[in-house]
């Protein structure tokens, strides 16, 4: 598989998580009880880093190949350290609402402007 399609595969499974992200804040905010941190939040936090790890390795490389005019690193960085965090905020009711969805909406438009500059430059 050459780096294109993983890096596709990886956005596109990251573009996932943000709504299973979603869909968890939600719930636990309308519940308004937390997520064990044993059995859920961490396992769930952790198996999201390990996928944006390596879309940020992959992503850093596919920047510097391709030279997008309209994406750079440290978008790409910024959008890693946010997923992160929700991955793990969406657990917990007292997260700010306001805060936790600017977040959501910065990932989501990085993996977005990815995913249309991948299909730009693999046509």
């Amino acid at each position: 598989m050459d780096n294109h399609s993983m890096l596709g595969q990886l956005n596109e499974r990251l573009y996932e998580y943000t709504k299973e992200i979603e869909e968890t804040f939600l719930s636990v905010k309308m519940k308004g009880e937390k997520g064990d941190f044993f059995t859920r939040v961490k396992p769930f936090a952790d198996e999201v880093k390990e996928v944006v790890d390596r879309w940020k390795k992959e992503s850093a490389a596919w920047i510097e190949e391709n030279r997008p005019k309209n994406l750079h690193a440290t978008q790409i960085d910024s959008a890693a350290e946010q997923m992160e965090m929700i991955s793990v905020q969406a657990f917990f009711p007292e997260t700010s609402r306001t805060r936790f969805i600017n977040y959501l909406q910065s990932v989501r438009y990085v993996l977005t402007v990815l995913r249309a500059n991948i299909n730009k430059y693999e046509t």
